[in-house]
């Protein structure tokens, strides 16, 4: 049987039991589960047992059993797993448990007012060592089982004002008072002690769990993630979570390029199903769930399915057809694909110090810098840059493996961190700041003194019609000219970015792009005008003009800084005049990336080494993904080829295939570069390189 934590592929069925529930387990049979498994050929299995309801699905002595239990579904999983050769584990909702603090109000969480939390336990309570940690053992002890899979903790965790929280806050700080918003200048303080003690809550259960078997392997979903983007310090065996349902292969391109750098086995748990306006779950179709898998796969991940069976237990045939497809998929990706390790590019920075200060939740994504980090990574990956996401503490030692970090607009950086960075670039890396919020963090460094404080601006900005330059060629492409005072711009696109902008003027650095705005009619629009010739006086005298970005020496590298929202704009539009703007700021500081392509902006590229060694080029085709309700489902990914591949290889290759399919491309070598065209990529291949 595999280690659960070197997994590459598992299924998940969760069907959080309630008081209603009057036939669980009625329908599951040895046959029918049998089939299940020995088509799918999963890994694993999770199985379903306590929710978020707080009821346990199967027969337990601690606790609570939901009362509709008809049969013991759990004890035939586990017996069929045990046949077959497949590790068995369960979903159990921890933190958030609603019986429990219905049953065990001072077992809850309290607002500021003292009112017991409806849904989450205090991790300050007597929870888990009077429920949740007898309970798990009893259920491991009692099915044999090879894991657990916690849900609901560090995103259910709340801000908790309870007795026990209180007093342990008084006992740490002195303070017999706590803060209640951000007016309070502990706001910060009061928070990252409510961090520290989930953690100290995870570290507990794992340890008393492992203490009494050993190997076991337990994970809580989303612990250590972007959510909770902190070294690891509690005793898990792997890094799991479970996809947004929707926006799921969107979502996913953020998370894997984060847990990929953790330094732990992980996996990802795509819903196999979703919701749409005034209808229940309906099942994704194979197309979408291979998209998905390949967001996963292409950055060394384990991928997980998860599927509802009916309230009885029974999973049809077209869950069942779906899931044996979308397995086919992954294992013909397996030997590529799984365990893989980046080569690194870019790096884009995921701020912890940023997320903790702005977030005043324990563990969120809500209310975090999200979208300015997402809003980078896809104008980067769309750009076709193979990205890393990293926080500070990942980051720390390994800056000088990236040509190019880049760091969205983070509002906050330690003094410490800062400093890192400048000897990065002094030693001659390249910074892209994009944003005025953490342009300002960097001072003196940019080259430009800042104006006042920034307003809220309707701004233009300006692209020239045209390519970039080759190496060597003068490479400042928005040819600025007399900032204002009308210099010409040539043929030029526009794209608007409204936010707040900051107004500099150079000293060291060179003005690389410049922003447009006016009061236009009645001051109700933008004056999108930006013509520099043949207008007339009125024109000039409303159009404002401005600095957007700025370019400085610093060391032996280069700062870039952008002074206003770019990332965010790109996250809510992706306007692809303003993914070319980012672009071209990033061509100037990185301009002879180790892979390029002339793929269309829908294919996300992945430069990877194999689990043994070999260079790979991984493209996904993200062409019909979904990203809005109204339209959820995909039944089609339209193939794209021939695409271009233009590899950086110092010798010629020993040989080049086309993965999964086998097939060798038409290649080349010659100058240090590998060229070669792939005829067609369906959803997922990379081009493996052997030397």
């Amino acid at each position: 049987m595999l280690d659960r934590k070197e997994a590459y592929l598992g299924l998940h069925f969760d069907l959080h039991p309630t008081e209603e529930d009057d036939s669980l387990g009625a329908d599951v049979t040895k046959e029918q589960v049998g089939q299940l498994l020995r088509r799918v050929r999963p890994d694993y299995i999770h199985y379903d047992c306590k929710g978020h309801p707080g009821y346990v699905g199967c027969p337990v002595d601690t606790g609570w059993a939901a009362p509709g239990i008809v049969r013991d579904s759990l004890a035939i999983w586990r017996e069929t797993t045990r046949e077959l050769g497949i590790a068995m584990g369960i979903h159990y909702s921890g933190v958030v448990d609603h019986l429990a603090v219905r049953r065990h109000p001072e077992w809850a969480s309290q607002d500021a007012g003292g009112r017991p939390d409806a849904e989450a336990t205090s991790v300050f309570g007597p929870y888990a060592d009077e429920l949740m940690i007898p309970q798990l053992k009893e259920l491991v002890a009692r099915y044999g089982l090879d894991s657990v899979w916690l849900d609901g903790e560090c995103w259910g965790a709340k801000l908790d004002y309870s007795p026990a929280a209180l007093s342990a806050w008084h006992a740490e700080t002195g303070w017999d008072d706590a803060p209640v918003s951000r007016d309070d200048p502990r706001w910060l303080r009061w928070k990252s002690f409510h961090r520290a003690a989930f953690e100290a809550y995870l570290k507990h259960w794992t340890e008393e769990l492992h203490r009494s078997f050993p190997t076991l392997q337990v994970a809580s979903n989303w612990a250590y993630t972007t959510m909770s983007p902190k070294p690891v310090a509690a005793g898990i065996d792997y890094i799991s979570g479970d996809f947004d349902p929707m926006l799921s292969a969107d979502r996913a391109r953020t998370e894997t390029r984060y847990l990929s750098n953790v330094g732990m086995p992980w996996e990802l748990q795509a819903w196999g199903f979703d919701n749409a306006a005034g209808q229940e779950e309906l099942l994704k179709t194979p197309w979408q769930l291979k998209q998905e898998a390949g967001v996963v796969l292409m950055h060394g991940g384990g991928f997980m399915m998860y599927f509802l069976p009916t309230r009885s237990g029974y999973i049809n045939e077209q869950i069942e057809d779906v899931a044996a497809k979308v397995a086919d998929f992954c294992r013909a990706r397996q030997r590529f694909s799984h365990r893989s390790v980046s080569v690194p590019q870019v790096a884009l920075l995921h701020s912890s110090e940023s997320q903790f200060e702005r977030s005043d939740r324990v563990f969120t994504w809500w209310g975090t810098p999200l979208v300015e980090l997402e809003g980078a990574l896809h104008a980067l990956l769309e750009s076709h840059y193979s990205v890393d996401i990293l926080a500070e503490h990942m980051l720390e030692n390994r800056l000088e493996e990236f040509a190019l970090l880049v760091i969205p607009d983070a509002h906050a950086l330690s003094d410490e961190f800062s400093r890192r960075v400048l000897a990065y670039v002094d030693g001659g890396g390249k910074l892209l700041l994009l944003g005025e919020r953490c342009a300002r963090l960097f001072g003196e460094a940019l080259g430009a003194e800042l104006l006042g404080e920034p307003e809220a601006v309707n701004a233009q900005l300006v692209l020239p019609d045209g390519q970039v330059g080759k190496s060597g060629e003068e490479r400042n492409v928005w040819e600025a000219g007399k900032l204002g005072n009308g210099g010409k711009v040539g043929k030029v696109g526009k794209v608007g970015c409204p936010g707040l902008w900051q107004r500099v003027e150079t000293t060291t650095a060179e003005a690389v792009a410049v922003r447009y705005h006016g009061d236009g009619v009645h001051g109700r629009h933008s004056y999108l005008d930006t013509r520099s010739e043949g207008v007339s006086a009125e024109h000039l005298r409303h159009r404002e003009e401005a600095i957007a970005a700025t370019v400085n020496r610093y060391g032996k590298g280069a700062i870039a800084a952008v002074y206003g929202p770019v990332a965010e704009r790109y996250f809510h539009s992706h306007h692809p005049s303003l993914r070319e703007w980012i672009r071209r700021l990033a061509e100037r500081l990185f301009p002879d990336p180790a892979v390029s392509t002339d793929a269309p902006s829908c294919v996300d590229l992945s430069l990877r080494r194999t689990a043994d060694g070999e260079l790979c080029v991984h493209l996904l085709n993200l062409a019909n993904m979904p990203v809005s309700n109204r339209r959820a489902y995909a039944d089609y990914v339209p193939p794209i080829g021939p695409i271009r591949l233009s590899v950086r290889l110092e010798s010629p290759p020993a040989s080049v295939s086309w993965e999964p399919d086998g097939e060798e491309p038409a290649w080349s070598w010659a100058n240090g570069r590998l060229e070669a065209i792939v005829a067609r990529l369906d959803i997922h291949g990379a081009l493996i390189i052997r030397s």
